[in-house]
């Protein structure tokens, strides 16, 4: 046979194969559509124009549109069989209910600020549900409240209660770009959390999808399930839809610096006695200190930079500092007055006068390829083990250090009101940070390593029996399932870490209200392994009956009637 006829011949091979793969691969996404479309009848609206397909030109930029985190952009990165972006909760129902079918794990995507990448990445066929156009806010400034949906942004939430009310605001994050429903779920904090604690301790009510497809309210989920998505990862129990948030009342002036200083300027003195202040200090009071080598005229040195919020004026701020913390130096012109919401933009970074428009932009103006990783820190550490940590930091050169402080509210809520436990007996919570410009897996290897050095150099100063972690900064350093059920020992390896002796209780209620592990975004166990473990006490708050007799219904839609 000619060169020219086996050329050809492989030609019409190639193309039948290809024509033949495109053909099943189409006739997979009619399967899907087909469940999803059969799930979302009228009056629902239709579920197709928001879902995607990789053959669908919106579906790359609708997947890296959320990834605040380059180093899951690349080739090597596992995508989804397809996106889903509700518009309504039938197609979250929708969703949930064909991916059992299909076999497909769900990820659940709000702001996409998922340190790890876990909300939208998985080693197994998985779709994502994206809920980015799920971001209402209905404020009730009488009730002092607000309805957020989970695709919207603390930004978003910031902007529409300020909208309305000067005196309201909600203590949550200081990153406007972060999508609500990671934050809350995970039990975000802000710099009001040592006078109203946590964003998850100031939660009223909330609406999940769960496992079976029901759209349930705190009273019908019940007490349990209510308690543990407050702070225990709610993408492992269901879908959450929205929130009901709890307003904090906010003085009309309130009082913000921001000053740096550096090891020759005495910034060892400073933190030192930062430790024994910080958590202590009036409850209105939040400092926190970002600690970062730096290079000055060619001599390595350490930079600590002093940020704060004080829920009052500056007279009475100034006062304070020279009371409690006159090691700082503050002079008369650091004091910035300002309103609470040009507060948050100030936090932000952004110049003294910008509008609050901006907290409208979900999307951050640069990215890069990170990591971060947390401790706690439960007794302060003295001067010589701060000089050697400055010595560890300026060796390594990248990995930035800051120090959230706690005390006053965080020290008076019991550590098992929600699932999150770092309260009383805590200083402060540090989070390590290392970030990156340059493509390619040894730019990546060499900067894990980085931080990883630091995070085992602390080991001596932070928690101990666990080493304990925050769970809206996971780290799959610490632990993860896989794929596949594990025992409750082996996933309490990493579980008592972010949640104590919270983990149990979780596991409880993931067994009785997700028995078959479908959500598998933290939790994936096999609870008949886990029953005979830890011998599982009965949920006496627990309500939601797994007969499916709890209706569901969207529209003239009731899941529990639909044949698939």
């Amino acid at each position: 046979m000619s060169t020219q006829t086996t050329s050809a011949t492989l030609a019409v091979v190639t193309f039948i194969l290809l024509h033949a793969s495109m053909a099943a691969l189409d006739s997979i996404q009619d399967t899907f559509l087909q469940c999803l479309s059969n799930l979302t009848q009228s009056p629902s609206p239709p579920i197709s124009p928001v879902t995607y397909f990789p053959t669908d030109p919106s579906y790359t930029p609708i997947l890296h549109s959320y990834i605040r985190n380059l180093r899951f952009t690349t080739p090597k990165t596992p995508t989804p069989s397809f996106i889903v972006t509700p518009t309504h909760v039938s197609h979250i129902q929708a969703s949930i209910l064909c991916s059992k079918i299909h076999n497909l794990q769900v990820r659940i995507r709000s702001g996409g600020h998922d340190y790890d990448g876990l909300s939208y990445i998985s080693d197994v066929p998985f779709i994502i549900i994206d809920m980015f156009n799920l971001r209402s806010i209905t404020v009730n400034i009488e009730e002092e409240s607000a309805w957020v949906e989970s695709g919207a942004t603390l930004g978003e939430v910031y902007y529409r209660v300020a909208e309305q009310s000067k005196i309201h605001g909600y203590p949550a994050g200081v990153c406007p770009t972060v999508g609500v429903g990671g934050h809350l779920s995970g039990g975000g904090y802000g710099n009001m959390m040592r006078k109203h604690g946590l964003s998850v301790d100031n939660i009223l009510d909330a609406q999940i999808v769960d496992v079976n497809g029901r759209l349930l309210d705190r009273e019908s989920m019940g007490e349990d399930l209510f308690w543990a998505i407050r702070g225990g990862g709610g993408a492992s129990f269901g879908v959450i839809v929205s929130w009901k948030i709890k307003l904090v009342q906010v003085p009309e002036v309130v009082t913000v610096f921001r000053v740096e200083r550096t090891l020759e300027q005495g910034a060892t003195d400073i933190v030192h006695q930062w430790q024994h202040v910080g958590n202590t200090i009036d409850d209105d009071l939040f400092i926190r200190v970002v600690v970062m080598p730096v290079n000055r005229k060619t001599q390595k040195t350490v930079k600590a930079k002093f940020v704060a919020l004080y829920l009052g004026n500056s007279e009475k701020l100034e006062a304070l500092m020279d009371e409690r913390f006159p090691q700082l130096g503050l002079k008369h012109e650091d004091y910035v007055e300002i309103g609470w919401i040009e507060s948050v933009l100030y936090w932000s970074n952004y110049p003294i006068g910008t509008s609050a428009d901006v907290l409208l932009e979900r999307i951050p103006h640069s990215e890069k390829f990170l990591k971060k990783k947390s401790d706690y820190i439960q007794e302060p550490m003295s001067k010589a083990s701060l000089e050697g940590l400055w010595n560890k930091m300026m060796e390594l050169k990248n990995p930035v250090l800051t120090f959230n402080p706690y005390g006053g509210k965080m020290s008076k809520i019991s550590e098992l009101d929600i699932p999150f436990p770092h309260r009383a007996g805590n200083v402060y919570k540090i989070q390590y940070s290392v970030n990156w410009k340059e493509e390619g897996s040894e730019a990546e290897e060499k900067h894990l390593d980085l931080i990883r050095r630091l995070y085992e150099y602390m080991a001596p100063y932070v928690s101990k029996s666990p080493r304990c972690s925050y769970l809206n900064y996971r780290d799959v350093d610490l632990g993860t399932n896989g794929n596949g059920n594990v025992s409750y020992s082996e996933a309490s390896v990493w579980g008592t870490k972010y949640f104590k002796g919270n983990f149990e209780r979780l596991v409880q209620v993931k067994t009785a209200v997700d028995p078959g592990n479908f959500f598998r975004a933290m939790f994936q166990w096999s609870s008949t392994i886990d029953k005979a473990v830890i011998n599982l006490k009965p949920l006496e708050n627990h309500r939601v009956d797994q007969s499916d007799r709890a209706e569901c219904t969207t529209g003239k839609m009731d899941i529990r009637n639909v044949t698939l």
